[in-house]
């Protein structure tokens, strides 16, 4: 079928569906925040109902044409990107929170929601909805689970993949399946909703989700200290745990800094530059817990780890030292950074940024590098600012020269390519790197089990 005979099949056989071919929707929605493709999309629908998109699924496989769903496109690894002609499923008319359950804590919600929303829902029955990042006011809650988010919490809460209990997926097939149902315990065989979470909309359209939420924290606290080298960030990490309840521990350096405090116009926190810097948010139930703080404020201090340091007074002030680490990709955005989003176990991260830098010194000379990341939880983001002389193509190929080095040191300590943002496009021919050959063809069956015509999410994640 051409591009017109889809749309007038989509028109014809959807009541009611919305449905755009303006070329601002197309490249609006065909995309996600990397710029390293180029847009091809056919029209982009707005279905209402999960009845709607099982029967634009139905038609894809009957007509043979292809699909990308698209959430809130806030993703870094192309993984939302139409490229192929095909038609992108929006899911921003989905964003009803369909019922609550106080007794179970539990919110069942369409994909569409948008994280914050969730967030703020939770917040007013006098509960937590614990993943958090940088894109929260945008990011859409079937997106968080095709990609497993993870975000500044992972530390204590987990991962989106801990906080889902039930889904409502629509498959590559055209089928509809209920799974789990918000069951805490349910030993009934394979767990097929976890082959969903993470599954970047390769083996199916999530529609619905049942969200487990949690107890608020306790009240935080926020410090943000300042460190003496690489070395120090993991002394220090250790030294926290020891003393404090933590809720999140966030790595970042002096460039990201800056880059952050031109963006939003913010003053520095330290009149002099350091290294690096952490941001520790950790519980503060009394009085008594200044007395933990100062123990790992003088004994890091002691060690020529931590050079200077700031605990929030208010919560106006944590706020603002939350700024430092959450406004960096902001920041960074409009330069179309090549982003590194790499992971080793906790124990092996000193090692690794050693490494790591060693590597980057060497090898990206010519680049302006922010590193942050969520280093609790062992992962880095590695962002590589192109210099205004290139043209997109010729940094992206710079990037992938360099590449084999990141993602050897990556293989030979076991981590992870992609540790919270998916593969996509832009990660898929590294996926080698983290998975072995039997791992990828165990997940191209499970694809064709799924999605036998291809017909979602093409070319992403694995091929065909």
């Amino acid at each position: 079928m051409d591009i017109s005979e889809i749309i007038n099949c989509i028109k014809l056989e959807i009541a009611n569906i919305e449905l755009s071919t303006e070329s601002d929707d197309l490249l609006n929605y065909g995309r996600d925040w990397t710029r390293f493709h180029e847009v091809n999309a056919c029209c982009v629908v707005f279905p209402k109902t999960t009845e709607q998109v099982q029967k634009l699924v139905q038609l894809a496989n009957q007509h043979n044409f292809k699909i990308v769903p698209s959430g809130g496109r806030t993703g870094y690894s192309a993984g939302a990107f139409a490229t192929q002609g095909e038609v992108v499923v929006s899911m921003e008319k989905m964003r009803n929170i369909i019922e609550f359950n106080q007794h179970d804590a539990q919110v069942t919600v369409q994909s569409g929601v948008i994280t914050e929303q969730l967030q703020n829902y939770a917040e007013e029955k006098g509960l937590f909805y614990p993943v958090d990042f940088a894109s929260s006011g945008s990011s859409q809650i079937g997106g968080n689970i095709a990609t497993n988010a993870g975000g500044i919490r992972v530390l204590r809460y987990g991962m989106t993949r801990d906080s889902i209990v039930g889904l409502k997926v629509v498959t590559g097939k055209g089928d509809v399946l209920e799974l789990n149902n918000g069951l805490i315990k349910n030993a009934t065989g394979y767990d097929l909703r976890h082959l969903f979470i993470g599954s970047e909309g390769t083996l199916g359209i999530i529609t619905e989700a049942t969200i487990q939420l949690v107890k608020p924290p306790l009240e935080q606290s926020v410090m943000l200290l300042a460190l003496s080298s690489l070395d120090a960030v993991m002394r220090v990490f250790t030294l926290a745990k020891k003393h404090l309840t933590l809720s999140a521990y966030e790595f970042f350096t002096d460039i990201a800094l800056k880059h952050v405090c031109s963006h939003r116009q913010l003053e520095r926190p330290f009149e002099d530059e350091a290294h690096c810097y952490v941001l520790c948010e950790f519980d503060n139930p009394e009085q008594s817990s200044e007395e933990a703080v100062m123990q790992v404020f003088e004994q890091g201090m002691e060690d020529g780890d931590i050079v200077d340091g700031l605990i929030s007074q208010t919560l106006d002030q944590a706020e603002q030292f939350w700024q430092y680490r959450e406004g960096i990709s902001e920041s960074i955005a409009h330069f179309s950074p090549y982003k590194n989003d790499i992971s080793v176990k906790v124990s092996q991260v000193p090692e690794f940024m050693n490494h790591l830098d060693a590597l980057v010194n060497e090898y990206y000379p010519d680049f302006e590098l922010v590193w942050f990341g969520h280093i609790g939880d062992g992962n880095l983001h590695l962002n590589i600012i192109k210099s205004e002389e290139m043209t997109i193509a010729e940094f992206k190929s710079a990037c992938e020269d360099v590449n084999k080095h990141v993602y050897g040191l990556i293989q030979d300590m076991k981590g992870s390519v992609s540790a919270e943002h998916g593969v996509g496009l832009i990660k898929k021919p590294y996926l080698g790197y983290t998975r072995s050959d039997a791992e990828i063809e165990i997940m191209k069956q499970i694809k064709q089990v799924f999605d036998p015509n291809n017909v979602l999410n093409p070319g992403k994640l694995v091929d065909l």
